[in-house]
Order: structure tokens, then C-alpha cells, then sequence
């Protein structure tokens, strides 16, 4: 076996997926006229070789670093004159990635961790850019003819150790907008450390790992300077089952007031509450959530009185440096949270703001009974189960009815209500009703409570899914202005600007959320990773949707995602393969869906794009896997005339023999021995559209009516009609 150290240079092509989807013959013309006029030739001038080429991907080693990266800058360079001169739709870009490292020779091919951080290297480039390794920059800066310049420090898949990532500078001076606001002064500082400590060249110490652990491809940002903590579920002592929820209340409001402070970072609940019963070390915790302090404890009742003990440790050193016991009567649980607040915001010596301070010690109410069934309903909330979520709303209810100025308590129904009409929920209460109900109810949280976060991020996603994008931005902003330590907030933020098409940012603030929270929810992923795509970083996609595969089991709307990213990235073994999976567990879905259900895409062009990503990755067109085969298409004049107000007799795919009825003012009435559902008609172009109140946020779905080409015999069915819910074989009635 032979080894050897070398450059290795890896290179993809920018959205190729999308270009061939739109011209396969063209892009794949353009892309070998582009390899074989420039790529392939600079590189043998550099004294390069070609390793191979896989479908739009080159990898390339050199025996010079130095060598490598001016080719690189030189292909990028030649690519960019290149386009200048051509049409945008025709234009071709590449991310380049380059890697010193110790490769291992088999024939013509080669293989070895230095060949997979140099593929990891070229996602993160911008396109027209490139990203090395802190060991190429080391052994190039001042011997190129462009200047590099930090990238931050990232955790990427399969690598163990973070990587400190450089890129080619603009030549006019502009900044990568992934990375545009954040501190890059970090980077240097850390590859200035690892620099002075040889032993630590390829492995990095154990002190050093706070700095850089983190969730897998996310960057660490100058904001962890700030000291971080997480505050682990407090542990119920003696308390009956049906009282659990005062441990789980105080950890959740723990983590609500820390999350006021601008100084501090702490990590979210979902993730705290998954270690929930669980026998765990605190100081691993810390270390795999990257943060330098954990604060946990123990919640006792003893008659009238609450009993709480808590700790708080140094991940670093082991070390516990505070302990306290808290005894009070029930009543002053306020109390017992305001001085664990207090007590460890000092020792970690955290500046806070008067009005941070003001903030922390507002008492969200001051009737205990209003409290308690408040701390009941986040309990139900927190499953996200229909039946609990309707107990948590009748909750919710009942607490601000004993105390109408519990502001907390509105802004957490506004939240689950939002919740239930964002995943049409009607059982538990009907698409209109939760939208109408989340708005007045946060409406109604800020009237009493202006600094509140929460209502600000559930009126943004309110006003993104009602296109009414600057009013979700600045609701946002002014959510993650209240709690800057909020994972929530950045989400809302992050989801306005995914839907507004400011991809950049919508990644900037995702990545934000997840190192506050790394367990965000399946949805929150589903929804940033359709800005990755649209930002032509696919892969990144891939790795935060793979990472919740395993608890997404069953979840059509992830999995219909996870293979538009899948094919976005050119993976499309993995991108059939799932849609074939979804298509079985969930015979009902459609690409078709993803049209109605993500109308509030500002931009028809982006909704376009994720739509042929799916329908590329083999996802159903239409519901049931619909093809028109020989039936010929009704216009819409033929449309209009079979609407005459008689009863459609015939078969649901799915739910079996039943009727739809079309009256001349349009509405419509669909039955079926398990349905009955009720809306409106009207015919679009060539297609029938059918409005649900409360079906797929009351958005109409339309979609074509075919007849068979043949006049059918028998018991068949002469018409059939599709549209993103249903599909009806029918044939007029009387």
C-alpha cells in the first residue's frame, strides 16, 4: 500500500441538478466544453492530475500546495470571465475545496481523511469561491496571488475534529453573506492557539473542545464567548406523578429568564427536557452540547413547603462552584426562581441591564392557581399530541380566566394554536378558528406585556403565512430583541426570511437556534433546510434532515423534503429510494400538496424550484400517483358545462364510493361513508379548484379534469378528477 502528502483539490458544480432538470443536454455540453477548456488544462499546467470525475464533482491531487491553491484561484477566475459573456441561464459555477493530507495511492484512485475534509471544504465555498484547510492556508498565505481570509470553525459530517476553514477573499472587498455578520476574529484566535501547540496539530485538547463542540456543520460564532449554559430538568423528589409539572416548571422558567439575558447563552428546552429521566454526567453534557456550565437540582414538597437544592458546575474543571438548599411556602416559588436567577447570573459574572434585571423579576402572575394550571397546560403542550394539545388549550383558558393579565399564559395558547393550524389540526379546533384565535391571543399578551418575546415570533409566522412578509420581519426582529438568547426567535426569524427568499440570512439565523438549541424540532429543520437548497448549499440540507431520520419515521412531509434535498444534492440513488419509501407509508401525498401548502414562497420562481427537486427525486406528482394515461384533459369551457348542480356519483381513491355535489353558486358538499366536508368551487384556466375552510390553511387546491378517451363499458367511470387532496372517479348523476 503506498501513501503519500499531497494537495487534494475537490470541485462541484453550483445547482447542477436544477440545470439538468431544465436542460440535461445542454448543462451536460457545457459543463464538458467547461472541463475540458479550462478546469482540466490549468490543472495540468499546475503539474495537477485528475483523479476523477463523478457526475458534476472532480477531484484533483497536486504534489505542490501551493500549486493547487493557484489553479483553483486561476479555474475561478477563467469561470467567472467565462460567464461574463454568457446568458444567466446558461452560466456554470463551482465551489472548489482544497486539503493538505496524507492519501493513501490504490492504482489510478486515492482515498484517506485528507480526500474527505477536502469534500467537506468545498460545500462550505461560496459559489465562484473557495475554501482550504488551516494547513493549506499555513503553507500558501503570501505565495498566491489572491488573499484568504477566516471562514469561522466548523463541525462537519464524518469528521471528528472541527475544522478552522479559510476562504478566497472578494476581490471588491465583499463578504460572504452566510458568514457577513459574523466575528471572525475567533477563528484566527483559535488557529493561533492550535499553531503554538504542536501535540494538538491534528487532535484538539480537552480544554479546547468547549470552544469548538457543537451540533455537526454548524460554524462557531464569536457569540460563545458569552458564558453558556444548560439548566438540566430538575429532578422530582417525592413529588406525586400528577405534580411533576412544578420540577418541569421551574426548569422551563429557568431557562425563559436566562434566555433575557444578552449575555448569556443557554441551551433551549427541547433540548434540556430530553435528558429528562435519564442517569447522565453533567460534565459529558456539557462537553456534548458545547457548553462550559450546567445548572441542575431537585424539586421536594414536603406539606406547604417546596424544598429545592441545586448545583451549578464547571464543565471544565469538574467542579462545583455553587450549591444552595431553598426552602419557602408553595406560594413563593416566584421567589425561589428569582433567586436562583440572581445567584447565578453573579457567579458567572454576567453584566445585565437594568431593564434585563426589571424583566427577569417581573412575576408572570401573582395567583398560584392561575399558575398551576398554566404549568398543567405547558406540560400537554409539550407533547404535541392532539388530545393533550386540546386539554392544554381549555388550560390555557381557564388560567387567564381566573387572571387576565397572565400574559405568559395567552402568548403560550397563542403558540399552540398557531401550532395546530400550521399542522391542521381540526379536530381540535379548525383552521380559521386557530388562526383567529392565535392572533387575538397574542394581540392580546403584548397589550399587557409590550417586552414579551413569544407573541412577537408567533404573530411573525402568522404574518409570513399571510404574505405579509415586512410586518413578519419586523415581528421577529423584535422577538429576538427581547430574548436575544431565544432559539425560538431566531426560528421565526429565520422562517420569515426563508418564505421573504433572503436565504442567507434565514441560514445565518437557523444555525443561530441550533447551537441554542440543537434538538430543534423535525418542522423548524423541514423548513431552514428549504433555504439551504434555494442557497445551493443541498448537502448541508441532507445532513441537519438526517440527523432526525430515525425519530421521523412515518412523517410525510419530512420525508417528501429530505428527497427534494437529496436530489438538489445529485444523490439520487438516496433521493428514489425515499420517495418510493414515502409513497408506500403515505399513498395520499403529492408534490402537487407542496404547491397549496407553501403558496406564502414570495417567489414563484423558488417554489418552482423545490417542486421539481421533489418531483425529480421521483416524489408523486398527484395524489395516489395519478397519470392520465389516455384520458384526454377537459378545457375549461367543458369543465363549466359538467358543473350544472347534479350529484357526482363515484369512487375516492382511498376512501371509497361516494358523491360531490357542485351548486350553481359555487359551493360544494363531498360525502363518503367516513367523510363529509363542505367549501367552495370554481373553475381556474382549465382546473377545478375546491376551497376547504379548513384544509391546507384554507388555501384552494385546483386541479384537471380528464375523460376517458373511450366510452367506457360497464361499471366504468367515465370521468376523473385530481387535485393535491383527493381523487374522484365519477360519473354525472341525476
Amino acid at each position: 500500500m503506498e501513501r503519500r502528502l499531497a494537495a487534494i483539490f475537490a470541485a462541484d458544480v453550483v445547482g447542477f441538478s436544477r440545470m439538468m432538470a431544465e436542460d440535461e443536454v445542454g448543462t451536460f455540453e457545457r459543463l464538458t466544453a467547461l472541463r475540458q477548456d479550462i478546469i482540466t488544462r490549468l490543472i495540468e499546467e499546475k503539474s495537477g492530475r485528475v483523479v476523477k470525475l463523478v457526475g458534476d464533482g472532480l477531484l484533483a491531487e497536486f504534489a505542490s500546495v501551493v500549486d493547487a491553491v493557484e489553479a483553483a484561484i486561476q479555474i475561478q477566475e477563467a469561470v467567472s470571465n467565462k460567464n461574463a459573456t454568457t446568458d444567466p441561464g446558461e452560466q456554470i459555477e463551482l465551489r472548489i475545496g482544497i486539503n493538505l493530507g496524507d492519501l493513501i495511492i490504490d492504482g489510478d484512485d486515492i482515498y484517506g481523511d485528507g480526500v474527505n475534509v477536502a469534500a467537506r471544504l468545498e460545500p462550505l465555498a461560496r459559489p465562484g469561491g473557495i475554501c482550504i484547510s488551516r494547513q493549506v492556508y499555513e503553507n500558501t498565505r503570501g505565495k498566491v496571488s489572491r488573499p484568504f481570509e477566516p471562514a469561522g470553525v466548523h463541525r462537519v459530517k464524518n469528521i471528528p475534529e472541527p475544522l478552522v476553514v479559510f476562504r478566497m477573499a472578494d476581490p471588491n472587498g465583499q463578504t460572504d453573506p452566510i458568514w457577513s455578520r459574523l466575528n471572525v476574529r475567533f477563528a484566527v484566535t483559535a488557529m493561533a492557539v492550535i499553531a503554538i501547540l504542536p501535540s494538538a496539530a491534528f487532535v484538539l485538547r480537552e480544554d479546547l473542545m468547549d470552544l469548538f463542540s457543537g451540533a455537526k456543520g454548524e460554524m462557531i460564532a464569536a457569540e460563545d464567548a458569552r458564558p453558556s449554559i444548560i439548566v438540566l430538568p430538575f429532578e422530582n423528589l417525592g413529588l406525586p406523578e400528577a405534580e411533576r409539572y412544578l420540577a418541569d416548571g421551574l426548569t422551563d422558567d429557568l431557562i425563559t429568564d436566562f434566555s433575557k439575558v444578552a449575555g448569556l447563552m443557554v441551551i433551549g428546552s427541547n433540548t434540556a427536557f430530553s435528558y429528562r429521566d435519564r442517569t447522565i454526567d453533567s460534565r459529558a453534557v456539557g462537553r456534548e452540547l458545547g457548553v462550559r456550565y450546567v445548572l441542575e437540582g431537585s424539586v421536594r414538597k414536603v406539606g406547604a413547603r417546596l424544598l429545592v437544592n441545586a448545583r451549578l458546575t464547571d464543565v471544565n474543571s469538574g467542579q462545583t462552584l455553587w450549591a444552595e438548599r431553598l426552602e419557602r411556602d408553595e406560594a413563593e416559588i416566584f421567589s425561589i426562581e428569582v433567586s436562583l436567577i440572581n445567584e447565578i447570573i453573579d457567579q458567572l459574572g454576567v453584566d445585565v441591564s437594568v431593564f434585563e434585571r426589571e424583566r427577569i423579576e417581573r412575576l408572570p402572575t401573582t395567583d398560584l392557581e392561575a399558575y398551576d394550571l398554566f404549568l398543567r397546560a405547558e406540560e400537554a403542550a409539550r407533547s404535541g399530541f392532539r388530545p393533550r394539545l386540546r386539554e392544554a388549550l381549555g388550560l390555557y383558558s381557564d388560567a387567564t380566566a381566573i387572571d387576565p393579565n397572565f400574559a405568559l399564559a395567552f402568548a403560550s395558547q397563542a403558540r399552540t394554536e398557531a401550532l395546530v393550524m400550521r399542522r391542521n389540526y381540526d379536530d381540535v379546533l379548525p383552521f380559521p378558528v386557530a388562526r383567529k384565535r392565535a392572533y387575538e391571543h397574542a394581540g392580546r399578551a403584548l397589550a399587557i406585556d409590550p417586552d414579551a418575546a413569544m407573541p412577537f415570533a408567533v404573530l411573525s409566522e402568522l404574518q409570513t403565512v399571510d404574505r405579509r412578509y415586512e410586518e413578519a420581519m419586523r415581528s421577529a426582529r423584535l422577538s429576538v430583541e427581547k430574548a436575544p438568547g431565544e432559539a425560538s426567535a431566531y426560528l421565526a426569524l429565520s422562517f420569515a426570511q426563508t418564505f421573504y427568499g433572503r436565504h442567507e440570512d434565514a441560514i445565518e439565523n437557523f444555525e443561530k437556534a441550533l447551537r441554542l438549541n440543537p434538538l430543534l424540532p423535525g418542522y423548524a429543520r423541514q423548513i431552514a433546510s428549504l433555504s439551504y437548497i434555494l442557497a445551493g448549499h443541498p448537502q448541508r440540507a441532507v445532513e441537519i434532515l438526517e440527523e432526525i431520520k430515525d425519530s421521523s419515521q412515518g412523517i410525510e412531509d419530512y420525508f417528501n423534503i429530505l428527497a427534494a434535498a437529496y436530489a438538489a444534492a445529485d444523490q439520487m440513488q438516496k433521493a428514489q429510494a425515499t420517495a418510493e419509501e414515502v409513497a408506500r407509508f403515505a399513498p395520499h401525498t403529492s408534490a402537487q400538496l407542496y404547491r397549496v401548502i407553501f403558496a406564502h414562497f414570495q417567489r414563484q420562481e423558488e417554489l418552482d424550484r423545490i417542486i421539481g427537486a421533489m418531483l425529480h427525486a421521483g416524489v408523486q406528482e398527484w395524489t395516489f400517483g395519478f397519470q392520465p394515461g389516455a384520458r384526454e384533459r377537459l378545457s375549461a369551457d367543458e369543465v363549466a358545462a359538467l358543473i350544472d348542480g347534479s350529484v357526482w356519483q363515484g369512487n375516492f381513491e382511498g376512501r371509497g364510493p361516494g358523491l360531490m355535489q357542485i351548486s350553481d353558486n359555487g359551493s360544494v358538499a363531498m360525502r363518503t361513508s367516513t367523510m363529509f366536508i363542505t367549501g367552495s368551487a370554481y373553475v381556474k384556466d382549465d382546473t377545478l379548484c375546491i376551497q376547504q375552510p379548513g384544509l391546507a390553511l384554507g388555501r384552494p387546491a385546483c386541479g384537471p379534469i380528464y375523460k376517458q378517451a373511450e366510452e367506457p363499458s360497464g361499471a366504468a367511470l367515465p370521468y376523473s378528477y385530481v387535485n393535491a387532496h383527493i381523487l374522484f372517479h365519477f360519473g354525472p348523476g341525476g
